[in-house]
């Protein structure tokens, strides 16, 4: 049985927005971040008490998810990725004839767009009295699929 516990609150009509970027440099393939302390900080930092945030990569080849901040269980999905979209299996993506604008230095990393494919590009979460709204085990973290470089992921909380 479900049962739900109903809050009641008069809400003011005013929303705000705050936005902020987060850079990082990655530092391998397969990476995962755990950005949580970072989007609890921006939440504060945003000053609203009720509302969303989303937060978004602004790559194709990286990915966000919400799971356990357990080293174990981060490396069963390492290999559960790696299982189903090899880095070495033979991509389209990476037969650079296809193309005359490939820049020298474009990598092969059809395998990192074709993990990107099952995995979501942004999250959007609760946020109620100030604060980001996740589960006892949960953690925000921020996935690398392709090589090391800097990345920036866009945080917007809106709200009251």
């Amino acid at each position: 049985m479900v049962q739900l516990a109903m809050v009641e609150e008069k809400i003011e009509t005013g929303l705000r927005a705050h936005h902020d970027v987060i850079c990082l440099q990655t530092t391998e393939c397969l990476e995962f971040i755990d950005l949580t302390a970072h989007i609890e900080g921006i939440v504060a930092r945003s000053g609203i008490r009720q509302g969303m945030v989303n937060v978004q990569t602004k790559h194709t080849t990286t990915a966000l998810i919400v799971n356990e901040n357990e080293p174990l269980l981060i490396e069963d999905l390492k290999r559960l990725l790696d299982t189903h979209v090899p880095r070495d299996g033979e991509y389209e993506h990476n037969d650079f004839s296809r193309r005359v604008d490939i820049p020298p230095d474009e990598p092969a990393n059809g395998h990192s767009h074709c993990k990107a494919l099952f995995l979501p590009a942004a999250i959007m979460l609760n946020v109620a009295d100030g604060r980001l709204q996740l589960g006892r085990w949960q953690s925000l973290f921020f996935i690398e699929l392709d090589e090391s470089r800097e990345r920036n992921i866009s945080v917007l909380v809106m709200g009251q």
